[in-house]
This record gives structure tokens, C-alpha cells and sequence, in this order.
């Protein structure tokens, strides 16, 4: 995408000025969509850094899978309703996220039980809907597996302002979290409200499905999650290091990620991915725990 054809450009039978003015033209186009790309990237890979550190943490991968199982059934019924996606994906995650807690609250069931049957029901109930739309069954593979590539400026903008009150609220609840995942009881004693903060960071998970879907895509965004935080787990000595690695390893993950996309042509938000894993197994053969 975004390739010139030279060849064919060469062969039209313009004079030699409209044809630099053109090629000129080509090239600032292609500069431009790479920028954009790289610009999108680069700022969810800043929001899911220290986020995707206190979901490993906390044990809750899974939960970013039911989130982007979710999300699909919010593309489903905003196209359905003729609604933002970003907004329906957003109500439905944050409503996955009040059923979770309830479930967890008012039954016997754990949290992978509850967590299993909401991705899968949300997933479910997404495909059905889907298959109502027929006329937009083609847009079903964006959803999924993103385009990085084709966001506009105003995606950006929405990136970044999404982001930076994402990262605001994750500084206010960052100790509080921190102290509830390496000491629950002492945390408790001190007067921090478990339900509250939980509810806090997983309403943020789901500002974060929103804003990422179009980056990565819905099935691909828990790997720009955890995969980071995963990478730099072993070089970290402590909880804000591991926050900024993991971040940089998600800049890394970007920026190889489209370079693989621009140089052999396969899809921007698999590509970011695979970028990240090979950078994980970099780690696992390099680098030594903490």
C-alpha cells in the first residue's frame, strides 16, 4: 500500500515537469499516510505500556480477550444503529466490565468462569448481528484485524486525547493498584477501595479497546497488550521500569511492524504483532530475570 509504481508513472505521455510535479506529489502523499501511521501507533503503544503491566500483574490477559470479544458485538450494533463505533464499543465494554464485577460479586463463580461466558456470549451475540448487516459483511475484516495505514488525523486526535485522560486516571489509581496487587490485605487495612480502583482500571481497558481497534484490530489488540509487558518482565526491577519498557517495546513493536508492512505488503496490525513476538523471543534468549 502506498507503493509507487514508477515503471507505468514513467511510461504516461506527460512532459518531464508534470511528471515530477506528480511523482512529487505521490511521494508526500506516501510520506504523509506513513506518518499518520506511525504517529497512531506510537500513542497506543504509550497507553497500553504501563496498562498491559498491571493487567499481567493482576492476572487478567483473559479479560483483554473477553474485552475485544466484546468489542465486536459494539461494532455490530453500531453499525446495526447506524452509531460511532468507537462510542458502542465503548458502551458494551464498560457494560462487560459491570457484569463481570457483579457476576464476581453476587455468585459462586470465578473469575475465568465469569470471564468466559461473557467473551463468548458478546462474541456470539456479535456474529449473529453481523450476519443481519449483509451489506457491510466486508467491513468485518477492518474491525478485525485493524488498519493502521488508513487512519486519518482525526483518528489521531482521538488517540491522543483518549490517551493522555486514560494515562491521568491510571497516575491517580496507579499506587493504589500497585499496593492491591502486591499486598491485598495491607491494601484493604489502609482503606483502599478494592471494588472502586478495579472498576476504575477496567473502564480505562475498555477506553483503551475503543481507541485501539482500528490500530491493531479487535482480535490482535491483547497482544499489543500483554506481549510488551511480557517482553520487558525479565530485564524490570521494579514496577514503573517495567512501565516504561514495556512502552518502548511497544514503540519498537510499531515501527518494525510497518516497516514489514512497507517493504513486503502484509497487513499493518498482524505485522505490529508479529514484530512484537520476534522482540519477545529476542528477550527470552537475551535477556536474564530480575
Amino acid at each position: 500500500m502506498g507503493r509507487l509504481d514508477l515503471e507505468n508513472f514513467n511510461s504516461q505521455p506527460f512532459s518531464p515537469t508534470i511528471n515530477r510535479g506528480a511523482l512529487k506529489e505521490k511521494v508526500i502523499e506516501m510520506d504523509e499516510f506513513v506518518i499518520r501511521a506511525l504517529l497512531g501507533g506510537i500513542g497506543v503503544a504509550i497507553i497500553c505500556g504501563p496498562l498491559g503491566c498491571l493487567t499481567i500483574w493482576q492476572r487478567m490477559a483473559y479479560f483483554g480477550a473477553a474485552l475485544s470479544h466484546a468489542a465486536l458485538l459494539g461494532v455490530a450494533l453500531g453499525l446495526f444503529f447506524e452509531l460511532q463505533p468507537q462510542l458502542s464499543i465503548l458502551a458494551i465494554c464498560i457494560m462487560v466490565s459491570c457484569a463481570l464485577i457483579v457476576l464476581e460479586k453476587s455468585s459462586n463463580i470465578t473469575s475465568d468462569t465469569a470471564l468466559g461466558i461473557l467473551a463468548h456470549s458478546s462474541l456470539a451475540i456479535g456474529i449473529v448481528v453481523f450476519s443481519l448487516l449483509p451489506t457491510l459483511r466486508m467491513d468485518l475484516a477492518s474491525y478485525l484485524f485493524g488498519d493502521i495505514l488508513a487512519i486519518s488525523w482525526k483518528d489521531i486526535y482521538w488517540i491522543y486525547l483518549g490517551g493522555s485522560a486514560i494515562m491521568l486516571v491510571l497516575a491517580r489509581i496507579w499506587r493504589p493498584l500497585l499496593s492491591l496487587v502486591i499486598q491485598r490485605d495491607l491494601a484493604l487495612v489502609d482503606g483502599i477501595s478494592e471494588t472502586r480502583t478495579r472498576f476504575i482500571f477496567l473502564i480505562l481497558l475498555s477506553f483503551v479497546v475503543a481507541i485501539s481497534m482500528q490500530i491493531v484490530g479487535i482480535l490482535l489488540i491483547v497482544s499489543l497488550l500483554i506481549i510488551p509487558a511480557a517482553t520487558v518482565r525479565r530485564i524490570s526491577s521494579s514496577p514503573e521500569q517495567m512501565a516504561v519498557f514495556s512502552t518502548l517495546a511497544g514503540v519498537i513493536s510499531v515501527i518494525g511492524g510497518i516497516s514489514i508492512s512497507l517493504l513486503w505488503d502484509p497487513p499493518a496490525g498482524p505485522s505490529i504483532v508479529v514484530a512484537s513476538s520476534l522482540l519477545y523471543l529476542f528477550s527470552l534468549l537475551t535477556g536474564r530475570r530480575r
